[in-house]
This record gives structure tokens, sequence and C-alpha cells, in this order.
């Protein structure tokens, strides 16, 4: 003979278990547990943490991955029930921007009477200069839009990720290869010919976009943008630097200023040829390429700026052709060099503060 107990929960039972229901059975998962998890027979004496242990443990892949990937960027912020006032965010981003404004102001002052004691004794600078030197500019700022431009969508396609799963010195030495082709292609070509002129200097700033995109992917959003105003900040302090000074002032130093790149340029191979234990010898070729590279290209741009001008006087002479294409490009150059290390910098600092 056999005999069937069944225990049944009072209400007072129900209606303590009624939230852990009200949760268990809410929520898009609710639906695929239902579904693929039968409900137990003796379900009084079944523990709580059955449930909870039967939720996925893995998670979507990490937000370098999903990036690289070419999926769209979610951040996600957990605020433990506090709520910021708007007033105060708006005091917060004026103080910021003051600050950013006195640091641009600063540094602009100080540069200026540091490099700048020797003016121009010619009256200002002629109209044909400073249109010559506008269209270099405008040229230049193109160049950065369509070199932010194509990173971006490189990023969102997934083409960034493809790119860093082969072999790294493939794409390297063919990235840079595709760099001085392009860059030698497009001052090659005569200024009269614009449709291969702009086509060449479009894909040297495509090849840039594909060199700089893998440090887009590892810095924030909001670093890079402060990379992109002290880096805008400094150019522009020494451009205008370099618009203001006596003519032909800056130009002597542009063999100083090869010399320092090269040796820019070795520093940052130290890492392959040095062994991991020389810490300090790391540590010091590190600051050479980081801050020392700042220097250079900080001086490079005073360099180009003047040579700008020097050769929108030879055009104007009709001994060279205008050609701002060309001259934008050693500018693009020194941008994102500036740049990259910028960004370094402060990915740096932000380590050091977590």
């Amino acid at each position: 003979m056999y005999f069937t107990l069944t225990i049944r929960a009072g209400p007072a039972r129900l209606a303590s278990r009624a939230p852990q229901l009200a949760k268990a059975t809410s929520g898009p998962s609710a639906a695929i547990r239902g579904f693929h998890q039968s409900t137990p027979k003796n379900a009084f004496f079944t523990s709580r943490t059955a449930a909870p242990a039967l939720r996925p443990a893995t998670k979507a892949s990490s937000g370098l991955l999903s990036r690289l990937q070419g999926t769209s960027r979610r951040y996600n912020y957990n605020y433990s029930g506090a709520t910021i006032d708007p007033a105060v965010r708006r005091a917060a981003l004026l103080r910021k921007l003051l600050v950013g404004g006195a640091v641009f102001g600063g540094t602009l002052v100080g540069i200026n009477l540091i490099f700048n004691r020797e003016t121009r004794q010619d009256g200002g600078m002629p109209a044909f200069e400073r249109s010559y030197l506008n269209s270099t500019f405008m040229h230049t700022g193109l160049g950065i839009a369509i070199i932010g431009t194509s990173a971006y969508q490189m990023i969102q396609s997934g083409f960034v990720y493809r790119l860093m799963v082969t072999n790294p010195w493939v794409v390297g030495i063919g990235g840079l290869a595709l760099s001085f082709g392009t860059m030698l292609a497009t001052r090659a070509v005569d200024p009269d010919n614009y449709v291969p002129k702009y086509a060449f200097w479009t894909a040297f700033n495509a090849t840039q976009a594909a060199l700089v995109a893998p440090l887009m992917t590892m810095a924030p959003p909001a670093l890079l943008a402060r990379a992109g105003v002290y880096t805008l900040a400094m150019m522009g302090s020494i451009s205008f630097v370099g618009a203001t000074a006596k003519q032909e002032k800056y130009l002597y130093i542009g063999g100083p200023l090869l010399a320092g790149a090269a040796l820019v340029a070795v520093s940052g191979l130290a890492p392959l040829v040095l062994p991991v234990t020389a810490v300090r010898t790391l540590a010091f070729t590190e600051n050479i390429w980081l801050y020392g590279g700042l220097a250079v290209f900080g001086g490079f741009t005073l360099y180009d700026v003047q040579k700008v001008l020097h050769h929108a006087r030879l055009a104007e002479r009709g001994i060279i052709k205008k050609d701002p294409v060309n001259e934008s490009i050693s500018l693009e150059l020194d941008f994102l060099n500036i740049f990259i290390r910028m960004v370094q910098i402060l990915m740096m600092q932000q380590n050091r503060r977590k």
C-alpha cells in the first residue's frame, strides 16, 4: 500500500516569498528559464539558492574587444541613489572651461615672451602670406578630420580588430610603407592635377587613421578629447609664435630637430633590443620617447610654420608653385605625434591614480 503526502505552503509563507517570486518571474530571462527549466515537484523544500545558481555566469566580452569587433560603445554608470544637481554640474563645467582657457592663455603668453622677442619688422604679415598660411591651416584641419572620421569608422566596422589579430610585423611594416608611399606620391604630383593630388592625400590620411585607430580603442573618449584640446593648445600657441616672429628666424633649427627626431625614434625602438630586466634604462628611453618627442615635434611645428611662410614668399615671386596640400602634410604629422604622446601621458597619469 502506497501513501502520498502533499505539503502546501500556507498564506503567511507565500506572502513572505512574494517579492522573491516576483523577481524570479519578471524580466526577459524568466521566460527563457521557464522554457528550459521544469518546476520542481517539491517546491517547499527546494533550496533558495537554486534559482540564482541557474543564471548564466558568463558575461559579454570585454569593452575593448567589443569596440574592436565593431559594436557600438556603451557606458554604464552606477549611482548609489545619489543625484547630481544641474547647477553643480554647470559650475564644474564652467570652472573647467576657465581653467582650460587660463592654461591656454598662459601658455600662449609664456611661449610668446620666450621665443618671440623679435617680431616682424615689415609692418605685419602681407596678404599673400596670410592667405597661403590660412589655406595650409584649412587643409591641415580637413586632413585631421579625415583621419579622425576614418579611424572611428575603422573601429566601428571591425577593421582594426582584423588588423590586430594578424601578424603585427606585417601590419606595422606594411602600414609604414603605405604611409611613406602615399606621402611621397602626394608630394610628387603637380598641384595643378587636383584629382590625383587629393586622391593620394586622402589615401595618406587613411593610412594615418589605420595607425592611430588601435590607440583610440584603448583610451576612453573623455581622455581622447582632453588630449585633442591640449594638442590644439600647444600647436596653436607655437603656430602663433612662428607666424608673428621675424622672417626665417627659426629655419635654422631644422637640422637639430632632425637629429632629435632620430634620437626619439631610436628610444622608441629600445624595448625591442634591451632586456626586460633593464628597468631604469627602459624608463629613461620611455621618457625620451614621450617628453623628448613633445619637445621635438613642438619645435617642428615652429619650423614648419616658418617654412610655410618662406614658401609663400617664393610662390609669390613665381619660383615655386603654391601647394598648401604639401604644406599641410608636415603639420598633420606634427599634430599626430603630439596627440599620440598626449594620450599616452594622460593614460599613465590615470593609471597612477588607480
